[in-house]
């Protein structure tokens, strides 16, 4: 199976579709307010989906699937290999890549210390009542000194006949398709910004740049690398993502879309590959980093820190030549 290069022209339909729904998202919401009322209430009678779990799960199927099918597309396109066109050889060896089966023991140590945290920590959300928090997590609803700020962890009341926190207090309504709309891309931005600053940091201070060293340590970036990382930067990697929603108080329903979106965007600039319909041939020309550049970054580790777009990494630069100029 072959892909276009070129995205100038492919990506024509997609950047007019992709428009005209989030313009209408934003500015005509009633437009999709009964199908998110709908789709809200019909989310709030799975137990599943209230369990305290849903988002560490959630999170590590739809990196299942998305990783799998980039590796897919990494193996039989060898003509969107990044490495393959620099040395424009198409039958480039693969990197050494480790089968599913393999692979148990990097998922166990991703989603242990998340499932702790899960099972611990009493989950705060916007739109939801101090009542349903207080309850949530095992406490008498006259328990006073519980805050409900989002920031603010709070541990589960363990007793004999509640020794986990098992369910999350969920908000009643649904959210607008303005404020979906608003909500991911102020977290995408704000995960940009402050990963950006943790990257460096991994880079720059040596204590850390040992941690990152497993995530540089390949010979051609392919979309496995993404997962390939410490504990501590695994951790840092998710409670920033955590932050960047709880700090703009995201609707719970935003969350549940975030991790589809945030997930595809961190494989994309670890793919290794050159698409058509990447999300930096989607954006306009200059705003993303994409999978180019991420692998300069991977390749050299000198520059290029910012995951998703190019702002920081800009201003970074600008101030640098500044500074020897």
């Amino acid at each position: 199976m072959s892909w276009p290069t070129d995205g100038s022209s492919s990506v024509a339909l997609p950047r007019l579709v992709l428009g005209l729904i989030l313009g209408s998202a934003v500015f005509a919401p009633s437009l999709y307010q009964s199908f998110l009322d709908s789709t809200w209430a019909f989310l709030l009678q799975f137990s599943v989906y209230r369990a305290s779990t849903f988002e560490t799960l959630w999170t590590v199927l739809i990196y299942a699937v998305v990783e799998a099918s980039y590796t897919y597309r990494f193996v039989h396109n060898p003509q969107l290999r990044l490495a393959a066109r620099k040395s424009q050889d198409d039958t480039k060896s693969l990197p050494k890549m480790q089968r599913p089966k393999h692979r148990v023991r990097e998922g166990l140590t991703y989603i242990a210390p998340l499932l702790l945290m899960d099972l611990t920590m009493i989950k705060k959300f916007r739109g939801v009542q101090i009542r349903d928090i207080v309850l949530s997590g095992n406490y008498d609803i006259n328990t006073e000194g519980i805050s409900e700020n989002f920031l603010a962890p709070t541990l589960h009341h363990f007793t004999w006949r509640s020794p986990l926190q098992i369910k999350r207090a969920l908000p009643l309504m649904a959210p607008t398709s303005r404020q979906l709309v608003c909500q991911l891309g102020l977290s995408i931005l704000v995960y940009d910004a402050v990963f950006f600053w943790f990257h460096l940091a991994l880079h720059k201070l040596p204590i850390l740049s040992k941690l990152h060293a497993i995530h540089h340590k390949h010979s051609e970036i392919y979309p496995q690398i993404t997962n390939q990382l410490d504990i501590v930067e695994r951790l840092g990697l998710v409670l920033l993502a955590n932050f960047s929603l709880n700090i703009i108080g995201s609707h719970v329903l935003t969350r549940t879309l975030f991790v589809p979106m945030f997930v595809w965007l961190l494989v994309d600039i670890h793919s290794g590959l050159d698409q058509a319909w990447g999300y930096d041939k989607l954006l306009p020309r200059g705003w993303a980093a994409g999978s180019k550049r991420h692998s300069h970054h991977h390749q050299y580790g000198t520059k290029f820190y910012e995951p998703f777009f190019n702002w920081w990494d800009d201003g970074l630069q600008w101030a640098a030549a500044g500074r020897a100029g």
